[in-house]
């Protein structure tokens, strides 16, 4: 671990220029180039190559940055680590970062907030020759002139849910852009190149992590991370710019891909009543078209309506007689809030693994009822007392995640039944197959509320 306060630059003059003036006029240059795409995003993914090959593609994301100039106090910046072996992710234990341009301090607190999950590491080493943070600098330094402070992360060997933690750990407010660096395809010529990018940008598009392929970016694990923490949190992402070398540069035998993506968070006005009934309606006529063994077709994107359209979770509950007769859902909003109901009220009717199928003849003495979940909030805890002191009962519904495999969900319903917050925690662990009594670093927890409507 360097005992240095300061980072200094390592690709100046190489990546870009290493003189004051021409750099700054060389990014300015760029960010006029591009267009203003009109978006206030809370994260961006950018690549991280020489200026010459990706820099155009960059500005595309950061274009449209310079109305938050005011807000943006703060940045989470993650790439690969490309020439020092690092197992997790390594924070810097310097003050700041050097550039041409001049210094940005390192957000000490952040790094401390952090720095104990046994998947982080706080090293200097697989800082001082990496490139893919240090070309964001001066993009940064000309759209935030009055200063900000930087969390960087080299990513190494460790999984997008480890990444993802951190970068939940790390969200904050409006004050915090978060940027993920990455290229995407390499040395492939230029059509095969164009095909494997078109697949990637479909995958971040439709926020699926899990159709990222190891060879599809550089930048793969902040990449499919970022895509996990977009997905739990409704968030709408945006292409801005797909190309490659050999559209930057010309030589089209063996190319390397570069895209930026903005990801901005979802609208949060609630349903009104009348789009409830809608959905109630939506999830009863796919009840019955289960039970009686009829197709249904999903509704049209213009059919929805714009709120009804927007990504959201759902959970649909079926009862008999006030009874439970199914119950299925999902937290993660990957489709339109009525794709979204419909898929949860078929697997509520015919794939609960808890009941039988629906059959025609229970259809009268059936009620139908749709939960829209908020985003999911996470929670940043470090013992239990403070989750049980965080969750607010009849409110909260709560996600529980310790690794890949063990998972818990209880809807705020459940509530009805378990009335302290203690006793909801516990059979929420028991339900996700833990121990009781059971906490560690790397449990997360996730809030969210519900809008109910029956």
């Amino acid at each position: 671990m360097s005992s240095a306060a300061t980072r200094p630059p390592a690709v100046a003059g190489f990546f870009y220029p290493g003189n004051a003036d021409e750099l700054a006029s060389e990014v300015d240059r760029y960010l006029g180039g591009a267009p203003d795409h009109g978006l206030t995003p809370k994260a961006i993914i950018a690549p991280h190559a020489g200026y010459r090959y990706s820099a155009a593609v960059a500005a595309s994301a950061y274009a449209g940055l310079k109305r938050m100039a005011g807000q943006v106090r703060r940045v989470v910046l993650l790439g690969p680590a490309h020439r020092v072996p690092v197992d997790g992710l390594a924070v810097p234990a310097v003050d700041e970062f050097e550039t041409p341009l001049g210094t940005v301090p390192v957000d000490t607190d952040g790094r401390t907030a952090v720095a104990h999950l046994p998947h982080v590491a706080v090293d200097d080493l697989p800082h001082q020759p990496e490139h893919s943070l240090e070309v964001h600098l001066p993009f940064l330094q000309r759209l935030f002139p009055a200063g900000f402070s930087l969390l960087p992360f080299a990513v190494g060997r460790v999984s997008p849910h480890e990444v993802a933690d951190v970068i939940e750990r790390c969200w904050g407010g409006e004050e915090t852009l978060v940027v993920v660096s990455s290229d995407l395809s390499h040395y492939h010529d230029y059509d095969t190149a164009r095909r494997l990018d078109a697949e990637t940008t479909r995958a971040i598009e439709g926020l699926r992590a899990e159709n990222l392929r190891g060879d599809s970016a550089c930048g793969g694990r902040p990449v499919a991370a970022l895509l996990l923490v977009a997905r739990r949190r409704g968030m709408r992402v945006v292409t801005l710019d797909v190309r490659n070398s050999g559209d930057t540069q010309g030589a089209k035998d063996r190319v390397v891909g570069y895209g930026s993506w903005a990801f901005v968070e979802g609208d949060s006005e609630p349903l009104d009543e009348a789009e409830g009934c809608q959905l109630v309606d939506l999830a009863r006529e796919t009840v019955e078209a289960v039970a009686n063994g009829d197709g249904q077709d999903r509704p049209a994107p213009e059919d929805l309506g714009t709120r009804l359209g927007r990504h959201q979770a759902a959970f649909v509950t079926l009862k008999q007689n006030g009874l439970l007769r199914g119950c299925v859902g999902g937290v993660e909003a990957l489709h339109p809030v009525a794709v979204a109901v419909m898929q949860a009220a078929r697997n509520a009717a015919s794939a609960d693994p808890r009941f039988p199928p629906v059959t025609p003849a229970e259809l009268a003495l059936i009620t139908t009822s749709v939960a829209v979940l908020s985003p999911l909030e996470r929670l940043t805890l470090t013992v239990e007392a403070e989750l049980l002191a965080l969750l607010r009962p009849g409110v909260d519904g709560l996600v529980l995640t310790e690794g890949t495999s063990a998972r818990g969900v209880f809807l705020p319903q459940v509530w009805d039944d378990l009335t302290q917050p203690a006793d909801f925690l516990t059979r929420l662990k028991l339900k996700a197959g833990l121990p009781a009594d059971h906490w560690s670093p790397t449990l997360t927890a996730h809030r969210f509320t519900v809008q109910h409507f029956a």
